[in-house]
This record gives structure tokens, sequence and C-alpha cells, in this order.
């Protein structure tokens, strides 16, 4: 058996959208690249957008996805640990991961350390300069009166709601996300703004839709990790280098993004 001594990262799953049919494919391939990857896998971090849409009845939660969360369990029960951040589409996480699935939640980006390297682990929404609008309303949604107003809401009513938001979102629309150059993408200047008080070998994020593997000085990089509706790419850090790469069914290909390792 190999040993197990990788460290795996994917977002933006967007289980969902834009239709039953696509979600359940998309849902399939996901299960399949994570059965590719349990034998050596010492840890999977899932850094947020899983789902197009989350909420957590007391005792209902939304239909369908079982066999990702099927597959999670497994994982887990076979002691790799499994860890799950929120994003702007699945804020309302609450428990049912951790004492069903044994998976821990993360709302906001956290600190690790793998083999003497440094790395900064988040989703990547609601960091960086400007959009003030979202900002506020990732407090409101986060807030515990949001979340008791929404939750006297039938089941029925409350996710049609969200289904009528998620049809208005870039994921359901097929919108492809565009690089803005190393001085525009935000969370590159979030990252930059990080280095000037605390060092970082990588930083790793979620969100943005595009992979991406930016050098922000020697030997220090920001990696986007794109999403599953168009790319099917994930980064793996083996101890020695992290790189990006996509799932083709066959064997893991490096992926070389537009801007890779650019400064």
């Amino acid at each position: 058996m190999a040993i197990k001594k990788k460290i795996y990262f994917a977002s933006d799953f967007h289980l969902g959208t834009p239709t039953h049919e696509k979600s359940r494919e998309r849902e399939d391939r996901i299960v399949r690249w994570l059965d590719s990857i349990r034998d050596d896998a010492a840890a999977i971090y899932l850094l947020g957008d899983i789902f197009d849409f989350w909420f957590e009845y007391k005792t209902v939660i939304p239909k369908g996805f079982i066999r990702l969360q099927g597959k999670l369990a497994e994982i887990s029960d076979s002691g790799t640990p499994l860890f799950l951040f929120t994003g702007n589409h699945d804020m309302w996480m609450f428990d049912y991961f951790r004492q069903e699935l044994g998976v821990e939640i993360y709302r906001e980006p956290i600190v690790r350390e793998f083999s003497g390297k440094k790395f900064c682990i988040g989703h990547g929404d609601g960091l960086g300069p400007g959009d003030r609008r979202y900002k506020f309303l990732k407090k409101f949604f986060n807030s515990p009166l949001c979340q008791w107003l929404f939750a006297r809401l039938h089941p029925n009513l409350g996710f049609g709601i969200a289904q009528g938001w998620s049809r208005s979102s870039r994921a359901a629309n097929d919108q492809k996300e565009q690089f803005l150059g190393p001085e525009k993408e935000w969370l590159v200047i979030y990252a930059r703004e990080v280095l000037e008080k605390t060092h970082f070998d990588y930083f790793i994020f979620g969100h943005r839709h595009l992979p991406l593997d930016i050098q922000l000085a020697p030997g220090i990089r920001y990696v986007n990790l794109g999403d599953w509706l168009h790319y099917n790419s994930y980064a793996v850090f083996d101890g020695e280098e992290l790189r990006l790469e996509y799932f083709t069914e066959r064997e893991p290909t490096h992926f070389s993004s537009a801007v890779d390792r650019k400064n």
C-alpha cells in the first residue's frame, strides 16, 4: 500500500447547478476523483462552494448529493482527515457534516504547515479590497438573526427561494471568469498585503473559478484552485512541491494556467 503523504485541495464544485442532470454528472466525476486519490491522500481540503446552495434546518438538509456525502463518509471512516470550508454559496453549514461525516468545518482562512512550508488556506470570498456590498451581505447572512429567520420558512419555500437566487449566479449561467492581471486580482492584492506582516510559502484559495499559479516573490506563490464546472482542477502538495492538476479520468496531468508561475 502506498504511503499516504499527499495533501489535496479542491473547491467550487457548485453541486446543484445549472441542472439536476449536469450536477449529477459532475458529482459522479468528483466521486471518481476522490476514489483516485484516496490511497495516497494524507488529508483532503475542500475549499468552499461545494454546493451551489446549502442550508441545514434542525432536521432537514437539501435533497441530493448523497454520492458525494457517502464517499466523504467512507474516506473519513478510513482515517483520512477531511477539512471543509464554507463558501459564499454554502455558508449555512452547521453541525451536519461534523456529526455525520466527521468532517471539520472552517469559516475563515486558516494557517497550516506541511513539510516546513507555511500555507494560508481559505475559500477567498470577502478578502482583499473593494466589494463592500458583498462584505456587508456576508456579515448579514452569517448573523444568527438571519439564520433564525430563514429557518422559520418551510423547507419547500426556503429552498425554492434559494434556487431562484442560484439561477442568477455565474455558475448557473456558465460564465467563465477572466483573469484581471496580477495588479487587479483582489486575492493577489490580499496575499501581498498579508506578506508585508507575515511570511507564507503558499496562499491557496478558491472562489475565483480560475486555475491560477502566480509567483508573488521568489519561493512564494498564490494558487487558485479553479472550479469543476469548466476545469476539473485541483492542487496537490507532495511534501516538496505544490502543483495545479486537472482530473482527466486517467493519470493526473499538470495544469499550466494562463499565468502559470508568472509575476
